[in-house]
């Protein structure tokens, strides 16, 4: 099932169901108890929200073994995560803007986990359990600033820095998606989640040994190689096999 948050006109935004190409509202909570009502409304009638609404957002890094060698980078012996803030958050269309202390923003797209319910110490046999869905991320990264600050919070942290939707898809097989990221057209990226060093159970397991994970947090697993620069004027489209596709274009903060 897909799963939405959506807005009609300036009402209050809403959780939906997708059905084909109409939405239907959902009362209660999608981590929990809740009633699908009728899918009725037209999807081009409504705006798509971020599908998420996490108390934190979990990277990893260096994932594929091809996107550190590009980087001239080793492929981490543990998971190597980090955070971005949920003010980073945009939705599908919702545009990416390039902060003017930055001259190199570049696109990382990614397979997003959506956590469903609240979790410590998982183990990796454990892990499908507590996986609500599966959506279509953008680690968007100021890279000439990560590399001038040595830890990555500036760079990775921007406000429009982590587009995600359109949905979360909560039935599908992760293991062997494929991502492709374009820009403009042009293809960028092009890789299968089953290419990951750290699978999805070992990358929840070690996250949740860290810190308690909670319904709707929101895990982005890592890129493959071909990240790029991007300008003012682009379209970026990321798109993973079976979840669907997360458009969003690119300003200038002064055009904001």
């Amino acid at each position: 099932m897909r799963f939405v948050r959506f807005q009609v006109d300036r009402e209050e935004p809403r959780w939906g169901w997708i059905f084909e190409d109409r939405i239907g509202p959902i009362d209660g909570n999608i981590f929990g108890d809740y009633r699908r009502l009728p899918a009725e409304m037209p999807l081009e009638s409504v705006t798509l929200l971020t599908p998420v609404q996490p108390t934190k957002i979990i990277c990893i890094g260096r994932n594929y073994v091809d996107h550190a060698r590009e980087h001239g980078v080793e492929v981490p012996e543990i998971p190597l995560i980090f955070l971005k803030p949920p003010s980073s958050l945009i939705g599908h269309r919702q545009a990416i803007v390039l902060p003017p202390q930055s001259k190199q923003v570049e696109h990382e797209a990614e397979l997003g986990i959506v956590i469903g319910k609240k979790g410590r110490w998982i183990t990796a046999d454990q892990a499908g359990r507590f996986v609500f869905g599966y959506t279509v991320a953008n680690d968007v990264t100021a890279r000439d600033l990560q590399r001038k600050d040595g830890q990555w919070t500036r760079g990775k942290g921007f406000d429009t820095f982590c587009p995600v939707g359109p949905w979360v898809e909560t039935q599908i097989d992760p293991y062997d998606l494929l991502i492709t990221c374009r820009v403009n057209g042009d293809v960028r990226q092009m890789a299968s989640t089953r290419d990951m060093v750290f699978s999805i159970p070992q990358l929840i397991a070690f996250i949740s040994s860290v810190m308690t994970l909670e319904p709707g947090d929101l895990i982005l697993t890592g890129t493959p190689a071909g990240v790029g620069k991007l300008e003012a004027g682009d379209k970026v489209q990321i798109t993973i096999e079976g979840i669907g596709e997360l458009i969003n274009p690119v300003i200038s903060e002064a055009n904001s």
